[in-house]
C-alpha cells in the first residue's frame, strides 16, 4: 500500500490491526506512526489504551501480551513499537500476526531495514494488515516533492529555488521538511519562495552553489565558473569537493544522455533526463557545447578527482580548493 493511500485511510478512520512501516526513508514512517499516535484515540482514551515500546528495550512476548488485551472504555487500543528494527527474535510475533485482535492497532516503525519479503511474518502482516515500504527518493525527484509539500502548505516555489534547496540539502526528507517549515514561517506574506528567500533564511548563496556552477559550465562561462569555484575554495566546509563532484557528474551524464536521445521533444527530454521541463532548454544549449567525446573525457576527469579527493595519487598537502580549481580548468579546456 502506498503512503498517500494509508494516510487517507487513517484520516477516514479506516484502520488495520497491524502496520509494518519499514524501509530506508524514516520521514514517511514517522509521519504515519505519529499520525496514529496523535489521532486515533482521544486524550481521555490514551491513558489506558495507548502504549509505546522501543525495540531495543522490549521483547515480542511482552508486545503480544499487550496487543491481546482488550481496550478499556474505547473501541481501540494503540500499540506503537518504535525502533522495531532493534527488536530481537521478531519472528516470534508470527502467531499474533496470523490472528491479530481487531480492537488493537499494532504499529511497527521498522527504520532503515526491511523484513525478508519471503518470510512467514511479513506474509501474515500483508494478509491481515498493512505493509508499507518507505523508499528513499532519488535526487531528481526531490524538487517535485518540495513543490508538492509546499502546495500542501499553501505556498509555491520557483524551479530554481527548488533545485537550489535540493543541491544544498540533499535527499534527507526530514531535514528538507525542517528547513521548509522554517521558510514558510520566515517568508510570511509572500506565497512564492524564491532563491532570495533561501539565501536570506537558510544561508546558502543563490549565486555560489553547485547548481550555478553547472549553469556556468553549461554555458562555458569561464569567468563565472572560476568565481564560483574560488568561492568554494574559500568556503570548503559549505562547499566540499565531495559534494561538487556528484552534482557535476549527474549534470554531464544528462548531457551525454541527451546526445543519444532520439526523441528530442521538450516533454520527452524532460522525462529522459529526469529534470523539470523549465530546465530543458538549458540542457539542450549545454549539450551543443559539449560533444559526446568531450563528455566522456569529462566523466573520466570527475572520476579522477573523486579519487584524488579521497587521497589517492595525490599529496596530502594539496588543498581541496586547488583540486576543485584544477578539475574545473580541465573540464573547460
Amino acid at each position: 500500500m502506498e503512503f498517500s493511500e494509508i494516510l487517507q485511510n487513517l484520516e477516514k478512520k479506516i484502520y488495520h490491526p497491524v502496520y509494518l512501516l519499514q524501509g530506508d526513508e524514516p520521514y514517511f514512517i514517522d509521519v504515519l506512526s505519529n499520525y496514529i499516535e496523535k489521532n486515533v484515540l482521544t486524550d481521555a482514551e490514551k491513558g489506558f489504551n495507548q502504549s509505546v515500546f522501543y525495540g531495543k528495550d522490549s521483547d515480542p512476548i511482552t508486545i503480544i501480551e499487550s496487543a491481546r488485551r482488550f481496550p478499556m472504555m474505547a473501541e481501540k487500543q494503540v500499540i506503537i513499537v518504535k525502533e522495531a528494527q532493534s527488536l530481537s527474535k521478531i519472528e516470534t510475533l508470527l502467531p499474533y500476526a496470523e490472528h491479530p485482535l481487531e480492537s488493537t492497532i499494532l504499529v511497527f516503525a521498522y527504520k532503515y531495514k526491511t523484513l525478508d519479503g519471503r518470510g512467514k511474518l511479513i506474509k501474515a502482516i500483508k494478509k491481515n494488515g498493512v505493509v508499507f515500504n518507505s523508499k528513499k527518493l532519488y535526487e531528481n525527484k526531490i524538487p517535485g516533492w518540495i513543490d508538492n509539500y509546499l502546495k500542501g502548505q499553501g505556498y509555491s516555489i520557483t524551479p530554481q529555488a527548488a533545485q537550489l534547496l535540493t543541491s544544498f540539502l540533499g535527499t534527507e526528507l526530514g531535514k528538507i521538511v525542517n528547513e521548509l517549515d522554517k521558510l514558510v514561517i520566515a517568508v510570511k506574506d509572500s506565497k512564492k519562495i524564491t532563491p532570495e528567500h533561501i539565501e536570506k533564511n537558510i544561508g546558502v548563496s543563490k549565486d555560489y552553489n553547485v547548481f550555478e556552477l553547472q549553469n556556468a559550465l553549461g554555458q562555458k562561462d569561464i569567468l563565472k565558473a572560476n568565481k564560483i569555484i574560488n568561492y568554494f575554495g574559500a568556503n570548503p566546509s559549505q562547499n566540499p569537493v565531495q559534494k561538487t563532484i556528484p552534482g557535476l557528474y549527474s549534470f554531464f551524464s544528462k548531457l551525454f544522455t541527451y546526445h543519444f536521445t532520439k526523441d528530442k521533444s521538450e516533454r520527452n527530454v524532460a522525462a529522459e533526463l529526469k529534470v523539470h521541463p523549465f530546465f530543458v532548454r538549458d540542457y539542450v544549449a549545454a549539450a551543443k557545447r559539449y560533444s559526446p567525446t568531450k563528455l566522456y573525457e569529462i566523466m573520466g576527469i570527475l572520476r579522477e578527482y573523486d579519487m584524488k579527493s579521497k587521497g589517492f595519487n595525490v599529496s596530502t598537502m594539496v588543498d581541496t580548493g586547488d583540486l576543485q580549481r584544477e578539475m574545473i580548468y580541465k573540464i573547460l579546456h
